[in-house]
């Protein structure tokens, strides 16, 4: 069920103007064009974006594109950044699906998945981000030696997710089913600190598309 549309969001996504890139079609091939970042990280599904923040200002050094569809956390997500001063991070609003119109071949040097949906039922494994067709894509935009770094608390969709990645020809790397076993590991979502302190264990790995 989608989130009911909060009072005057319209009035505050224009206030993130700034970040919110309207016409990403536009963009496809351009995105480093006269910035000083050498490469451009992508982010599928912030939602309110705490990892999205915490990561650009780890990693001056990346354009950081953040991709939701959900406009209310989206924009949440926005107001945090620019509440930050962050310059090396724009956000989209749009579909996994159609990446593929919003990057040129190559133009990705990383893709962050971040406890996508676990589409449950067998007859929607199509729709997970790490199901083979999304692989697909994601390989036409990704630059060689490209990597996707995958986050999840769902065993499930992880051993899915490991078994999908080698058939689709990616080169799996340091795989691990409890990431904060000894203690916290990189930049953390807030749904990911709820579940860890809970005594989740949180899997990730790297998948490396050699081109």
């Amino acid at each position: 069920m989608r989130m009911r549309r909060k009072k005057n969001l319209d009035t505050r996504l224009e206030r993130c103007g700034d970040l919110w890139v309207r016409e990403p079609e536009a963009m496809r091939g351009r995105w480093l064009e006269g910035r000083t970042e050498p490469e451009l990280h992508l982010e599928i599904g912030c939602g309110k974006g705490r990892f999205t923040r915490e990561t650009a200002a780890a990693e001056p050094g990346a354009l950081l594109i953040a991709i939701e569809r959900e406009q209310n956390v989206f924009c949440l997500a926005m107001e945090g950044a620019q509440a930050m001063g962050l310059t090396n991070l724009r956000f989209i609003d749009g579909d996994a699906a159609k990446l593929n119109e919003l990057f040129a071949p190559g133009e990705v040097a990383r893709i962050y998945l971040n406890f996508s949906d676990p589409w449950h039922s067998r007859r929607h494994e199509k729709r997970r981000l790490t199901a083979a067709g999304f692989l697909e894509i994601y390989k036409q935009i990704l630059a060689p030696g490209g990597e996707i770094h995958f986050k999840t608390d769902n065993r499930p969709l992880f051993d899915f997710s490991i078994a999908q990645f080698p058939a689709c020809d990616y080169v799996l790397e340091q795989v691990t089913t409890d990431l904060h076993g000894a203690g916290i590991t990189g930049v953390m979502t807030d749904y990911e600190e709820k579940f860890h302190e809970m005594g989740t264990p949180i899997c990730r790995c790297v998948a490396r598309w050699e081109g």
